[in-house]
């Protein structure tokens, strides 16, 4: 690898990543004038190429499938030893905005009951008045709700609601959700009021047109920088593409001053003033043990020189397991629109977990109706609060070598257990709520006679387990280093000046879709941030 020639330039911070945190932050912190600012993205700006922007492209596994090598990182994680051994894709957006470029542009706020989780650990910075606080000032909301106090109008994050009249197939699944579970339906999920029962609209990341908005529309838009990167308006701002970092450069008093980034061919450096704030995602922790910082076994077998021993690097790893059942539907109803198909998804809910004696008040479950092959009717299941954990290490010292991901699928029993209540007690009910509406719809798979026998029941599960990508935890934010790897701050404990902002950080996995948590700590960490700043000026 040839050494750079360039003068080695430096900036008050250097920001990795342009995902929601990264680019929420790069916005904020740039908007005086004053900071000056590098961002460094692996990826290209892809932002006005179809695929990208057309929302109808969002739908789970179709960038995936066709599109892969462009926008994602490309690797496999650990077979599944619960899940038959099955390996499953370890990816996250490789682009300009990150995994926002790239996600099913669904928006769920984590619901007041988790967030209350993350106060009672680290205090009122991450209390739910504070989440509905900054996505107030985040969000330009565009539906209907019955809190417009608890939503945002004028922010840079446009979210749309739709569709805004609902097909027949929606109302009819919609009220056999209702009638199985007796949850009346909501009409805005994200109302900290309302975060339980089925609704027909989802909330998207959408312009008022439907057209995708992604953490660079949002904050990183034509009036904040050019297409090359550079900040308009006096704005000192410069996204690098097509730069991957190797590590963090850190002093002798373990100070960050800098990072090593890999750009065309070549290795460059450049160095912070302030702050070197990692917003990577799911390479946040391979970064961090790349530059010394993680369980020192792990580093001294990589040949690394350990600047921090913290074991708890790459552990705690959290994400939602997805199952499907497939309903025949009647050919008369429409799922979606014709005015209106990025709407996209055929009405859904969030509830609580079925299994007897569970809180009644926590969201356990994401149901999400959509049309999948043959026309037929996908009740997508998601479970938000496993209890599975796993794990992320590096393999050795190389960058790019693909780091050894295992999510754990099932390794806590209690995770099948509640799945297979799922479909014993909604999935069922819902089949048959739904065939007394309109005989046409019948469950198809898994079929009842699988449903109730439990051997096959959860074979099935497994057979048909898969990812959801909503990997967080893995540098948990925590009270102390024994129980984490960052504080409240979003600050690495046992060195300066190093900030992790992105769902790496998320002490508890969120109960719901993760991009929405990942803006959330952006902004958060960004305004603390420039309190420190107004403190030392």
């Amino acid at each position: 690898m040839n050494k750079g020639t360039n003068s080695q330039p430096t900036y008050d911070h250097i920001v990795v990543g342009t995902g929601p945190a990264g680019a929420a932050i790069a916005r904020k912190l740039t908007d005086d004038n004053q900071n000056s600012m590098l961002v460094l993205e692996a990826g290209d700006n892809n932002s006005k190429e179809q695929p990208i922007r057309d929302s109808l492209f969002a739908p789970p596994f179709i960038l995936t499938e066709d599109f892969f090598p462009q926008y994602f990182w490309q690797g496999k994680g650990v077979p599944q030893k619960n899940v038959k051994d099955r390996s499953f894709d370890w990816t996250g957006g490789r682009t300009l905005g990150g995994g926002s470029s790239i996600n099913n542009n669904q928006y769920v706020r984590p619901s007041q009951v988790n967030m209350k989780q993350w106060e009672n650990l680290l205090g009122p910075l991450w209390s739910p008045e504070q989440e509905t606080y900054q996505f107030s000032q985040l969000e330009k909301y565009n539906g209907q709700t019955q809190n417009p106090n608890a939503r945002g109008y004028n922010g840079q994050l446009d979210i749309r609601q739709a569709p805004a009249y609902p097909t027949s197939m929606v109302e009819k699944l919609v009220t056999a959700i209702e009638r199985a579970t007796g949850f009346p339906r909501i009409v805005d999920y994200n109302d900290p009021n309302t975060p339980l029962g089925p609704f027909t609209r989802w909330q998207l990341y959408q312009t008022p047109y439907g057209q995708r908005e992604s953490s660079d529309t949002a904050f990183l838009s034509s009036d904040v920088m050019k297409e090359s990167g550079e900040g308009v308006g006096g704005r000192r701002l410069l996204v690098s593409y097509n730069s991957t970092v190797q590590r963090v450069i850190f002093d002798n008093n373990k100070r960050a001053i800098g990072v090593e980034f890999f750009k065309e061919g070549n290795c460059y450096y450049a160095y912070a003033r302030k702050k070197v704030i990692v917003s990577a995602g799911i390479n946040s922790p391979q970064l961090l043990m790349l530059s010394g910082i993680g369980p020192a076994d792990t580093l001294n077998k990589a040949g690394i020189s350990v600047v921090h021993h913290n074991a708890n690097v790459g552990k705690n790893m959290t994400t939602h397991p997805v199952n499907t059942s497939m309903f025949t539907t009647n050919p008369n109803d429409k799922a979606l629109p014709d005015a209106d198909p990025f709407a996209l998804y055929t009405g859904g809910a969030f509830l609580p977990d079925p299994t007897p004696g569970a809180d009644p008040n926590r969201r356990c479950v994401q149901l999400i109706g959509q049309i999948g092959a043959g026309g037929m009717l996908s009740i997508i299941l998601i479970l938000l609060e496993p209890k599975s954990q796993g794990t992320v290490r590096i393999q050795n010292a190389d960058p790019l070598k693909i780091v050894l991901a295992d999510v754990e699928f099932l390794n806590n029993r209690s995770d099948l257990e509640t799945i297979k209540n799922i479909y014993r007690v909604y999935i069922k009910n819902i089949a048959e709520e739904l065939s007394k509406i309109d005989a046409h719809y019948q469950l198809v798979t898994p079929t009842l006679e699988t449903i109730q026998d439990d051997s096959k029941l959860e074979a099935f599960i497994k057979d048909n387990l898969g990812p959801t990508h909503h990997i967080q935890g893995t540098l948990r934010m925590a009270p102390n280093e024994d129980q984490g790897v960052v504080n409240a701050m979003g600050e690495v404990f046992g060195v300066e000046n190093l900030i992790v902002a992105d769902d790496s950080i998320a002490p508890f996995v969120s109960d719901g879709n993760t991009s929405a948590p990942a803006f959330f700590i952006g902004a958060n960490i960004a305004d603390q941030l420039l309190r420190q700043d107004c403190k030392n000026s």
